[in-house]
């Protein structure tokens, strides 16, 4: 893929389009950060009192900002609307009225009440694109109940197959709010992209559940096939070995993936001085060495933990088998790829600059949007005077609590 070539600027991808979120915490904001991302005018609903509740699930960003906060609502617009009051959802109406999207991840039903439901909105405008999320979508019988990422990951049975033989264990990254922000993301795109050929919106419903179950596949048919769901292999996968974390002699584990026998037999016979295992029947393929998963695991320990982690590295790398370091956070923030490829941009915030790195769709002519990270209801007045509201109007909705 060709880097993003200044000289020759191209117009972002979304330029143009306007994107209303009534939206909270992961799922929702993840979605419409990608959208500005790619240029949309992202303008996000807020509660006066204190806003989107991810800008106070912790303080580490500088002491003062929630890490998931800035980490989702780059480039978008803040305006703090009171929903409670007529004249706040009068506002939200007016700007549905000039939105191409429409976002929302409230609680159950919510939006609905409020007079926000999808049906609605579209009886009025019928090019307004409606994205619906929600933890089990609007029917069936779990439609009511409330949905956060370690809860959908469970009845999911994401943490089926995650963790230990002996204890389960949810993703680390709240993989279900990111699944569900992926598919409204693309769904958004999609119906956009039919818009533009048929001048019709649509009404789009994402939810939690669906898309981890989604993500469950091979899982779901191994358990239907099999009859048997797939144990839990900690960092190693229930059906191809090796396929694991294994020591070096310097204490830092490197992970090697096999994913076929042509691979075995550059591990064995290019790294691990085992030319004999290429034909041994309980090694020579992939079955046969998750039947005998202990003793391969055994074979390949006591070659790499002979060699230092850059030997070994080295080594694998000159024989093809795919490998990687088993980093953390330090790792990640230090990675040769983020700085080799110059990903590390600087974002403004109400705590001063933050590091982030480019998004990942990377256009060759132009470069992702990355704008600062909104204080609450830093856009509120800007967007009412756009709607025509005048200074002395913005300035009563403001002492009646109406907006911030």
């Amino acid at each position: 893929m060709l880097p993003p070539n200044p000289a020759v600027p191209g117009p972002p991808p979304l330029a143009g389009i306007t994107v209303v979120a009534l939206e909270q915490a992961v799922a929702a904001p993840f979605a419409t950060r990608q959208l500005a991302d790619l240029g949309a005018r992202v303008v996000k609903v807020e509660r006066p009192d204190g806003g989107d509740f991810a800008r106070a699930y912790d303080s580490a960003v500088r002491g003062g900002l929630g890490t998931h906060f800035a980490w989702l609502n780059r480039s978008k617009e803040s305006v703090a609307l009171d929903l409670k009051r007529d004249e706040g959802r009068a506002v939200l109406r007016d700007l549905v009225a000039r939105a191409d999207v429409f976002v929302q991840n409230l609680a159950p039903g919510a939006a609905l009440r409020l007079g926000f439901g999808a049906a609605e909105l579209r009886a009025r405008d019928p090019r307004l694109i409606v994205i619906d999320m929600s933890g089990y979508g609007s029917r069936g019988p779990y439609r009511d109940k409330r949905a956060y990422d370690m809860l959908v990951q469970a009845e999911a049975g994401l943490v089926s197959v995650t963790g230990t033989p002996e204890t389960p264990v949810k993703a680390g990254s709240p993989l279900a709010d990111i699944a569900a922000g992926m598919y409204a993301f693309s769904g958004a795109l999609a119906a956009l992209v039919r818009r533009g050929t048929t001048g019709e919106g649509a009404a789009v419903e994402v939810a939690m559940f669906d898309a981890v179950a989604e993500w469950m596949g091979q899982a779901m048919y191994t358990t239907i096939y099999t009859g048997s769901p797939p144990p839990r292999a900690t960092l190693g996968h229930p059906v191809i070995a090796p396929y694991d974390r294994y020591p070096t002699a310097d204490g830092a584990d490197v992970v090697i993936g096999v994913q076929n026998d042509r691979g075995w037999a550059a591990l064995a016979t290019g790294v691990l001085g085992r030319p004999d295992l290429v034909t041994d029947p309980e090694y020579a393929t992939n079955v046969a060495r998750v039947r005998n998963r202990e003793k391969v695991d055994a074979a390949v320990s006591a070659a790499t933990s002979r060699m230092g982690r850059d030997e070994l590295l080295r080594r694998l790398d000159e024989a093809g088998v795919p490998n990687a370091s088993l980093n953390d956070g330090h790792g990640l923030v230090a990675h040769p790829v983020l700085s080799g490829r110059d990903r590390w941009r600087e974002v403004g915030s109400p705590v001063g600059a933050l590091r982030a790195i480019l998004p990942p769709i990377t256009f060759a002519d132009v470069e992702a949007r990355m704008g600062p990270v909104p204080a609450l209801g830093a856009h509120t007045d800007a967007v009412l005077a756009e709607l025509g509201l005048d200074a002395d109007t913005i300035a009563r909705l403001r002492a009646e609590g109406t907006v911030a």
